[in-house]
């Protein structure tokens, strides 16, 4: 099952969506863009699951497709 997540930067200043928790694959202004970003690449690439964290890097929401 692939594994996406979105996170935020050190000062929560910007978003990133990272592929399987490495580098970031992409980096956005806000976490709604990120979000909506990894709910499309985690539903083009079923079976998997779309991490979201908060602004203080708490877990917020895991959604499976």
């Amino acid at each position: 099952m692939k594994e996406y997540s979105v996170v935020p930067n050190k000062d929560a200043t910007t978003w990133f969506l990272k592929i399987e928790d490495v580098a970031p694959y992409e980096e956005f202004d806000k976490q709604t863009t990120a979000v909506e970003a990894g709910i499309r690449f985690a539903e083009a690439n079923k079976p998997s699951r779309l991490i979201i964290f908060d602004e203080t890097n708490e877990k917020q929401e895991i959604k499976t497709f």
